[in-house]
């Protein structure tokens, strides 16, 4: 099996529970089709760079997965058709990162945006 990274976005006016609803949702596709989940996130609702069918923010989720290649584009296949779901990006990896994200680790440092400069 092969290694991925998968980022998602969701709408806007979805909770943070619908939005963890969804990673749930399709993690579980995944081990439904011989994958498994290795390591997931929820990086929250962020502003999106420009506008997505009339969304100015999405829900982010991420998610680590060792999966057969069958198994990968059936997820993508229900991400795309899902109404909630905006992006989908899969990529391949050939190694897992140990610990959270970059995503994670830029948020607990504090290092997050100020809105000024110096």
């Amino acid at each position: 099996m092969a290694l991925y990274e998968h980022v998602f976005i969701a709408r806007q006016d979805l909770s943070h529970a619908q939005a963890e609803g969804l990673m749930e949702q399709f993690g579980n596709i995944l081990e439904s089709n011989g994958g498994s989940l290795v390591h997931q996130e929820y990086w929250g609702l962020k502003t999106l760079a420009y506008r997505i069918n009339k969304n100015r923010k999405g829900h982010y989720g991420f998610f680590r997965s060792d999966a057969p290649a069958p198994a990968v584009v059936e997820m993508e296949r229900q991400m795309r058709f899902h109404e909630d779901v905006l992006r989908v990006l899969t990529t391949r990896v050939d190694t897992h990162d140990e610990g959270p994200s970059i995503m994670m680790k830029f948020k607990s440092s504090g290092k997050g945006h100020s809105g000024h400069r110096n």
